[in-house]
């Protein structure tokens, strides 16, 4: 299933794509998609419904981020070899791990704000983890039955904040409209292996990034069950596993970075795609 959540910020309401491209209502089933959505049960439930039983929404509606509720928005540093290398990097021997600003949340067609003053804002296309049963001190084996799903993430990263700022990144990262999340969530029954999707990032029409997640250093599995070991994931939490190769610092031999009255496209095979448009922050 592909599970969204569409109208004005604020008031979304959850939805299905069907097969045909359609968005179906799902507010006679559930109030929002969540932790309680997510659960295997719900999910369950849903997938026994026949999707042309249910409302159809016409028109072109915005698109919120694919979950909403969730405790923590964590993201892993440096998770890909190729990326790694592009930017100088050694290899971690241990996940880099902190965490996304709830705020930085944004739907996957809203537009990024450039922050105030900000000359190195950047993207970075990622596989979403997203939990579907509480997860502690979970082990490898037992990681892929808590998760619920997958989704394509941008840890949009303003890097002068991130780098040059004090020592930690979260700074760099938890700015507003810096999370943008989804078109969809896509159940993770239709993602039979997460770690041989293509990735892709177009700024202005033009392929900037164009990896795939057979990079990642340490996979899905591992993130999981590491990140249980010292932060409880909860239903509705969601992991941004980290970016391939084509930022803009990593541009050689001179990095450059988005400015106001860019497009930027981030895609994963299978997941889909999300559009925004770059803006000066005004105020």
């Amino acid at each position: 299933m592909k599970l969204l959540r569409y109208g004005p910020k604020g008031q979304e309401k959850p939805g299905l794509l069907d097969a045909a491209g359609t968005i179906r209502d799902l507010s006679s089933l559930v109030p929002d998609i969540n932790g309680d959505t997510l659960s295997p049960g719900v999910l369950a439930k849903l997938a026994s419904v026949d999707p042309a039983s249910l409302p159809a929404v016409t028109g072109n509606p915005r698109l919120g981020a694919a979950v909403i509720g969730m405790k923590n928005l964590i993201c892993i540093g440096l998770n890909y070899a190729d990326h790694a290398a592009e930017t100088g990097s050694a290899l971690p021997k241990e996940p880099i791990v902190f965490i996304k600003s709830l705020g930085a949340l944004n739907g996957p067609f809203d537009d990024i704000i450039i922050p105030k003053n900000s000359v190195k804002t950047d993207w970075e296309c990622e596989l979403a983890i997203v939990i579907g049963t509480t997860a502690r001190y979970v082990t490898e084996e037992q990681a892929l039955d808590h998760v619920a799903g997958y989704a394509v993430g941008n840890d949009v990263s303003e890097r002068e904040w991130q780098q040059e700022r004090g020592p930690t990144w979260d700074k760099g990262k938890g700015f507003e409209t810096f999370g943008p999340l989804g078109p969809y969530v896509v159940t993770k029954d239709e993602v039979p292996d997460p770690q041989n999707l293509k990735m892709w990032t177009d700024v202005d029409g033009v392929r900037q990034q164009d990896g795939s997640t057979k990079t990642m250093i340490f996979g899905v599995k591992t993130l999981v069950s590491y990140v249980s070991q010292c932060i409880t994931l909860f239903p509705g939490d969601v992991i941004f596993t980290g970016t391939p190769p084509g930022v803009g610092l990593g541009k050689k031999p001179t990095p450059w970075f988005l400015k106001a009255g860019q497009q930027v496209k981030v895609g994963i095979e299978g997941l889909g795609e999300q559009v925004s448009n770059t803006v000066a922050y005004q105020g």
